[in-house]
């Protein structure tokens, strides 16, 4: 009876020690997996989709651009977590920026500053500053470590609470599939369901932060959301989605706007 109870509150014990604070915005988070771990996955994923996949040239204009925009950002948050002593967070980061040519409306940034946009979200874009609002975003999610979070809290989900080590020992293929479907997919979780869209939230915010800082005009959010909201087909009621509705969105940027722009935008 008492090893039973000892082995029940190991589930318990190990969440309670592996709290860390979400950088930038200081909430808790639950991060099971090391930074190092994550990133050595992270870059094995990105040159894998990047190895089978149609690159743009150095010399396209489009990939000219989301280098351009990605190298700003970059910039303004090394020099936001320089100013709030926080260099260390960005230790294991190798930035690269690279261009899919594929009709998708999408980008993503791994773990460590691997960021991929593809061809077919420039037409929604339409504009360098719009395309620094989704390349902040997707950041912004890199910084605040949303991608750990995602993968600890469905490692104890499906992984029925093992440690890491015996996760990666014992189901690596599991495992690696599980960091496959979180970054490069999405997780649909029920259980997920609300900090998923806490967590874009916060990447939003955060997002207009860098691009502020890089130059770009934050107001440039709520024309392109609009813009996304005309072209999203996806219908699904925001409870039942990982992501805040368009409309949910526009309204608390339109809020934000203001505020981060007073702050930080230097044109």
């Amino acid at each position: 009876m008492r090893h039973s109870f000892l082995w029940g509150l190991l589930p318990v014990s190990l969440v309670f020690l592996s709290c860390k604070t979400v950088p930038v915005t200081g909430r808790k988070q639950l991060n099971l997996v090391p930074n190092s771990l994550i990133t050595t996955m992270s870059f094995s994923a990105y040159d894998s989709v990047v190895r089978v996949s149609p690159t743009l040239g150095a010399y396209d204009e489009r990939a000219q651009m989301v280098t351009r925009v990605g190298s700003k950002i970059q910039l303004a948050v090394e020099t936001y977590m320089q100013q709030n002593n926080m260099s260390k967070e960005l230790k294991n980061f190798k930035w690269e920026f690279n261009t899919i040519n594929e009709n998708i409306i999408n980008a993503w940034c791994m773990p460590g500053g691997k960021v991929v946009v593809y061809t077919g979200l420039l037409p929604v874009t339409q504009n360098e500053t719009a395309l620094a609002v989704v390349m902040g975003h997707e950041i912004a999610h890199a910084i605040a470590r949303h991608g750990n979070e995602r993968m600890s809290e469905s490692l104890l989900i499906n992984l029925g609470g093992l440690v890491l080590e015996e996760a990666l020992k014992n189901k690596k293929q599991e495992t690696q599939f599980l960091f496959l479907g979180l970054y490069m997919i999405g997780s649909n979780l029920a259980l997920a369901l609300p900090n998923s869209r806490m967590q874009e939230s916060e990447a939003d915010k955060l997002g207009l932060i860098f691009m502020s800082m890089a130059g770009y005009d934050p107001a440039e959010a709520i024309p392109f959301w609009q813009r996304m909201a005309s072209v999203n087909k996806n219908k699904t009621p925001e409870f039942l989605s990982t992501h805040p509705s368009d409309e949910t969105r526009i309204r608390k940027l339109s809020a934000l706007v203001p505020e981060i722009k007073s702050a930080y935008y230097k044109p």
